[in-house]
């Protein structure tokens, strides 16, 4: 018989090992199919590594790629924190990526310095306001936010998409489903000459910081893990839990409209609806690994990206698909959520005591 029992501590170095154990068993399991597909394994992680730090070019991909999941990331593990399940960081994303194209295609003119903090505070709110209808009917109705934020992804994508071929449609864009692209004063600074990677990497980082020290230094962040932790007994120490929920919601959402906001004004310059393949999703995985550490979302983003721009690397040089990196990120998730459960308890198996024997009696004794 098993059993199992919570253990009671557990090391931060403890959950760090582990973490780090199931990136690489992940690693180690998407060498079968490698081996199955004929490509030779260690070849095929050479290349892959090769593709994501094998120059400066392979690094500035990464690093392009990384930026958006970090947002995403950060916009999910302060939710989960709080155990406000955000799924809905795609749409949130393609919302802030909207507002920042409603403000910085033209409709307001100003130098770098106005029109940069302008473009991000549009999509900051819009991603913001997109999460708190599901967050106001979670802590008003008992609403699903599950079911709510999922939905809403589909609803923001298509509200999109209508905008692009109506009133946001670039007439310049020979029929094309995209928006005029954004004036030069609100395009994001590249931080490398002739590189896709621009300074919406610095704003990522520099909220992964606030976000850490506001979560481990400050009251909201007591606030935050305490309803977490147990709701009622929050309520019943005298925190405003729903009050923190909303501010948390709100947070969440401002956080993945700024990754849309980087996706626009840092490296497309003009909005289409195919702008994001999946961030919003990524970014949960991204949180998951992270065990919702806003620094370890760095990270953990920084892994996820270099899967993936190694992974296009690999598979045109040997022929492998490309979603290969889909299957490395999905196990990677799995793995982290088994060494996560064994990480907060043990299993015992406990033997059972043998029967004691019957005494038998002869049938003529009374």
């Amino acid at each position: 018989m098993i059993r199992f029992e919570p253990r009671e501590n557990v090391s931060r170095l403890n959950s760090v090992a582990m973490r780090v154990a199931a990136g690489l068993i992940a690693l180690a399991l998407a060498a079968i199919p490698i081996s199955a597909a004929g490509a030779p394994v260690l070849e095929a992680y050479g290349l892959m590594l090769k593709g994501a730090a094998g120059s400066l070019f392979a690094a500035s991909e990464m690093l392009t790629r990384a930026t958006p999941l970090i947002l995403t990331g950060l916009a999910a593990a302060i939710a989960f924190r709080a155990r406000l399940w955000n799924i809905g960081l795609e749409g949130q994303l393609y919302a802030g990526a909207l507002g920042a194209v409603a403000v910085g295609t033209g409709a307001v003119s100003g130098p770098p310095m106005l029109m940069v903090p302008l473009v991000l505070l549009a999509g900051a709110l819009a991603g913001a306001l997109v999460m708190l209808g599901p967050t106001l009917l979670k802590v008003r109705f008992g609403a699903d936010e599950v079911v709510t934020t999922l939905l809403l992804n589909f609803v923001i994508i298509l509200f999109v998409q209508m905008m692009l071929e109506g009133a946001f449609k670039d007439p310049m864009g020979m029929g094309w489903p995209q928006s005029e692209p954004m004036v030069e004063e609100a395009v994001f600074t590249k931080l490398i000459p002739r590189m896709r990677l621009h300074a919406g990497l610095l704003m990522a980082l520099v909220a992964a910081l606030v976000l850490h020290v506001a979560m481990a230094r400050t009251t909201f962040g007591f606030r935050v893990r305490a309803s977490g932790e147990n709701a009622a007994a929050a309520n019943y120490a005298g925190i405003p839990v729903t009050a923190t929920l909303i501010k948390v919601g709100l947070i969440s959402g401002a956080l993945a409209g700024l990754a849309g906001v980087g996706e626009v004004a840092g490296l497309k310059g003009y909005l289409t609806a195919d702008i994001s393949p999946g961030f919003g999703y990524a970014g949960i995985v991204v949180a998951m690994l992270a065990g919702l550490s806003p620094l370890g979302v760095v990270i953990s983003a920084i892994f996820i990206a270099g899967v993936f721009v190694g992974a296009d690397s690999m598979s045109r040089a040997l022929g492998v698909s490309s979603y290969l990196a889909d299957l490395v990120v999905a196990m990677a998730l799995l793995c982290v959520l088994i060494s996560s459960f064994l990480a907060r308890y043990r299993i015992r198996r406990i033997v059972r005591p043998d029967a004691p024997a019957v005494e038998e009696v002869p049938l003529g004794d009374s």
